[in-house]
């Protein structure tokens, strides 16, 4: 492996307003994502294909070994006379966001799965150790606890998290941290 902190093999980081992307250490961005403007990801977080992540007129912060699948789109919720502040868009770390997931001026607390083709909108909380059902959607302003299954449209509290489901979370953060290391390692063996 190289010396260098990132392996990016990608050209879709874009400027916007002069205000770049910032990215942590070992990062893996697929070729065909887009992100776009102030956004910062944490360290060892992948972005896979097709997912955009544009933080134009708010700004996008995003943990630690977070794993952004196929197809999502992540963005914000501009500040206007409807909504003074905004709403910028959260992950905290060891966040799994599923394929086809849009998440909207919202934040995420640590250690969430949200399933595919779920829609998290602005200002809705989504607090630690919690796991959204595929093809859920969460209302604008809504807050789910710590500690539970969320499903259905719009999520209604389905159970606590089984202690199984809680050790899945640094599961699955870990598998895609391993997963982006070996596409990182495979574009270096191409490179050389």
């Amino acid at each position: 492996m190289s010396s260098e902190p990132n392996k990016i093999y990608s050209t879709a980081i874009r400027s916007h307003k002069g205000i770049s992307p910032s990215l942590g250490q070992r990062v893996m961005i697929d070729p065909s994502a887009v992100i776009i403007g102030d956004v910062v990801l944490g360290d060892d977080c992948s972005v896979w294909p097709c997912a955009v992540i544009r933080g134009d007129m708010h700004s996008i912060r995003i943990g630690d070994r977070c794993s952004i699948q196929d197809g999502s789109v992540l963005h914000i919720t501009h500040a206007s006379d409807f909504n003074p502040g905004g709403w910028p868009l959260t992950l905290g770390d060891d966040v799994t966001v599923g394929h086809s997931v849009n998440l909207h001026g919202c934040t995420l607390g640590s250690r969430i799965l949200v399933g595919v083709g779920s829609t998290i909108m602005d200002g809705a909380i989504v607090e630690d150790e919690v796991i959204i059902g595929a093809g859920s959607l969460v209302p604008p302003g809504k807050r789910l606890e710590s500690g539970h299954l969320y499903v259905g449209s719009p999520v209604k509290k389905a159970r606590p998290l089984k202690e199984k489901e809680r050790n899945f979370f640094p599961y699955t953060a870990g598998n895609y941290v391993k997963l982006k290391d070996e596409y990182l390692a495979e574009a270096e063996d191409q490179n050389s």
